[in-house]
């Protein structure tokens, strides 16, 4: 168990997170860039409507990562602010289109305090990456919405507990790095602690499981 003297600032996590937003959207930025250029440079016609469809895919990724992100790592809303999960469900299907893995929302039509969204959200990061080769995430929100117990299960081939999640979601201990990639899982934790919760991931045979909720819940 890490120790406060183990935290990481708030200056180093915000940096780490901002590295893991650019990391995530410099594909398809970078895609739409080749794409422009092969517009710019060839009169090919077959090679300039696949240079369109590569823009226009790689633009709504883009566009798709930028908005989870928001919701997930930024301060969409005022203080205390609700959010729809209609709007969380929307941005994680988006999310998802570029994803190995299918997604199954399992949520009320309701609004939730915005850190029970951001949470939700970092969980199903977690659930991604616990299935590499793709598979299914099941994110469910039950409960009292103003307590709500969430919980993601991955199944897929190979799910495993990512081994950043392992490390980190329980904070960090002096011993160990963290990095863009590690700082998700650091943060999902981080988030669960300062609304109350008890968060654990474990398998659950072969499929993945992670679940935040009040102590009795969890």
């Amino acid at each position: 168990m890490s120790t406060k003297q183990d935290e990481v600032s708030a200056l180093e996590l915000a940096a780490l997170l901002c590295s893991r937003v650019c990391h995530d959207v410099i594909s398809p930025v970078g895609a739409i860039t080749n794409g422009l250029e092969v517009l710019e440079d060839d009169d090919d016609p077959e090679m300039r409507v696949h240079a369109m469809e590569l823009i226009t895919k790689s633009a709504a990724q883009a566009s798709a990562k930028l908005q989870f992100a928001r919701l997930a790592f930024g301060a969409a809303g005022s203080a205390g602010a609700e959010l729809d999960l209609a709007d969380a469900r929307a941005v994680a299907e988006g999310l998802m289109k570029s994803e190995k893995a299918s997604l199954v929302w399992t949520a009320p039509h309701a609004t939730i305090g915005k850190d029970y969204v951001k949470l939700a959200l970092n969980m199903l990061l977690i659930g991604i990456a616990a299935v590499p080769r793709g598979g299914e995430v099941a994110l469910t929100i039950e409960g009292e919405p103003k307590t709500p117990t969430i919980k993601v299960r991955s199944t897929g081939q190979a799910a495993r507990v990512p081994d950043e999640t392992q490390a980190f979601l329980g904070g960090r201990a002096s011993d160990r790095f963290l990095d863009a990639r590690a700082a998700q899982p650091y943060f999902t934790g981080l988030v669960a602690r300062e609304l109350g919760l008890t968060i654990a991931a474990a398998m659950d045979g072969d499929v993945f499981e992670i679940k935040a909720g009040p102590a009795a819940a969890a």
